[in-house]
């Protein structure tokens, strides 16, 4: 097998290591934003020329990649994971492996930026990445509607929030130490769609019409059973399908020379237990700099 791939990498023109390097950054971070950073752009174009490779090499393992190509970014779907845009899997049905555990405050956010990204959508101020602007004080009022919660007070709380949710790909913030103030602003990605569903969203805001986006097949997970709270309701929906990445903080684009790995939290390790680390240029996965 691996005379094989070895084959196909040279008809490619990369190695095994650049091969390595892209399924591990798969593996470690769930996610890949082309604009997010220099080494994610190398990491998205190397992807490209290697779809196939690292489709059949996941496929392994039940694991799937939810590739947007007008928006260039890349997502590990676990197995059994139900998401808009993505076929059903037979066979995984009950598989729980490689699930993302999102705490209260983590979901709450997630679906509030999904409505809001929603809304967004419906008065056509999206950019030419995909991405809407929010502000701080926006998100605050709409939770505050939609599902009677308040954003944490403390500012270290507000930062760990909101830098889970951009290890996930789901945001853009410039600065976490802007975020003590209401008029800072945000980018939310489009990738959003793909852990909230329409049908969920629609759960959420009360609204029996499908949200602009999606059909009502592309379930994210089933919202059969009614209740009053709706945050409890959809917990699992926004929380279960997506395959957990290793904390980071913000990439410093200027590092791309290869760093010594450090141990870290594995995604194959009890996904309940993970705490964050150091950042990104630290992560178990840095990555060199192509053409070299």
């Amino acid at each position: 097998m691996l005379s094989l791939i070895e084959k196909q990498l040279e008809q490619a023109g990369l190695s095994l290591r650049e091969f390595s390097e892209l399924l591990m950054r798969l593996l470690d971070y769930g996610v890949i934003c082309r604009d997010e950073s220099q080494i994610e752009q190398q990491l998205y174009d190397r992807y490209l020329r290697l779809e196939d490779l690292v489709h059949d090499y996941l496929q392994l393992i039940g694991l799937r990649v939810l590739h947007d190509r007008r928006f260039q970014f890349l997502r590990v779907v676990p197995p059994g994971a139900v998401v808009p845009g993505m076929e059903e899997e037979a066979g995984f049905e009950q598989s729980q492996a490689f699930r993302l555990r999102l705490n209260q405050n983590e979901v709450a956010l997630t679906l509030v930026l999904r409505a809001q990204y929603d809304k967004a959508l419906r008065e056509g101020a999206v950019d030419e990445h995909g991405c809407v602007m929010v502000s701080l004080e926006t998100l605050g009022i709409a939770m505050q509607n939609l599902l009677k919660r308040q954003l944490p007070d403390q500012l270290t709380e507000r930062k760990t929030l909101f830098r889970r949710l951009r290890q996930l790909r789901l945001i853009h913030l410039s600065s976490d130490d802007q975020l003590g103030d209401g008029d800072t602003w945000l980018r939310v990605r489009p990738m959003i769609m793909s852990y909230v569903s329409d049908d969920v969203l629609s759960t959420l805001l009360g609204d029996d019409s499908p949200a602009v986006g999606g059909s009502e097949s592309d379930d994210v997970e089933s919202t059969g059973s009614e209740s009053t709270d709706t945050e409890s309701d959809q917990q699992q929906a926004v929380q279960q399908d997506s395959v957990q990445p290793e904390p980071e903080q913000e990439p410093d684009e200027t590092d791309q020379a290869p760093t010594q790995a450090t141990a870290g939290p594995s995604l194959f390790g009890d996904l309940d237990d993970l705490t964050a680390t150091d950042t990104e240029s630290e992560a178990s996965n840095s990555v060199t700099e192509e053409g070299k």
